[in-house]
């Protein structure tokens, strides 16, 4: 990791921040010198315990109560990071969910759920974002947490392929409409990655196996390898990078045949 602390005056807002991958993107944006803001619905002792690290790293930091489903919920955390921390320059869209159901017993909640907390919440956090930065006339960077299955069929859960692939397109649109006011645009791809998601699997050593046998690399990847390429595109190493997906796959993306199960990436 870089020493020269290339995000140092930058602040971050990372969504989904308490676990999982969004816990490893806040901790390596301020490991690179960012203050960081991150949300929780109702994991609170989670995310007090992302915040004490936080803490523990010398940076500036605040812990907002938000429902990003909601488009109120989410443009209201956007302004309240910005309160706290003084500013927003990166926001990273990385709370998600899935819900496993075949495609015929999938509920109109489920639906809304899915879409609400993948898809809707990204879209109005970047909005206010860009409306925050045009009004300003500052540069900003909105990085979008998507997933293989953004391009991948993974039957069971097309809720959530239906919000990743409509995630990809966003990122993609918002590059060139927001590209003339200096705010840049891309998304983040992760394939099977070791977190509380994929439990399932790596408890399962059938379910593992057949799994890395789909990886080029043979191995599940690591929350903080997907920390290192937002830190990154939230670095002005990016600064001429936009409409671009980055999948950190292991290679799984081009050698991957979906069978149908509770496996999730």
């Amino acid at each position: 990791m870089s020493e020269l602390k290339r995000l140092s005056g930058r602040v971050a807002l990372v969504t989904g921040g308490s676990r999982g991958i969004g816990r490893a993107i806040a901790l390596r944006l301020a490991r690179e010198g960012a203050r960081v803001a991150i949300d929780f619905v109702a994991h609170i002792r989670e995310a007090e315990e992302v915040i004490a690290q936080l803490k523990d790293l010398g940076v500036q930091t605040a812990c907002i109560q938000a429902d990003v489903s909601n488009a109120d919920s989410a443009r209201t955390l956007v302004r309240e990071a910005a309160r706290a921390l003084g500013k927003v320059d990166v926001v990273v869209n990385n709370a998600g969910v899935e819900k496993y159901a075949p495609f015929w017993d999938i509920t109109e909640a489920d639906y809304d759920k899915v879409l609400g907390v993948n898809l809707k919440g990204a879209f109005f956090i970047a909005q206010e974002f860009a409306r925050q930065h045009i009004a300003s006339k500052s540069a900003g960077k909105i990085i979008n947490i998507s997933s293989v299955h953004e391009v991948l069929p993974f039957p069971g859960f097309a809720p959530y392929c239906l919000a990743k692939g409509a995630l990809g397109m966003l990122t993609r649109t918002l590059a060139i409409e927001l590209a003339p006011f200096g705010i840049t645009v891309n998304g983040v791809a992760p394939g099977a990655i070791e977190t509380d998601i994929n439990q399932s699997v790596l408890r399962d050593p059938e379910l593992t196996s057949a799994l890395l046998a789909k990886i080029p690399l043979r191995r599940m990847g690591k929350p903080d390898e997907v920390a290192g390429i937002v830190a990154f595109l939230a670095s002005s190493e990016a600064d001429y990078v936009t409409g671009s997906t980055y999948f950190v796959d292991g290679g799984l993306t081009w050698n991957y045949v979906e069978a149908h199960g509770k496996k999730a990436a």
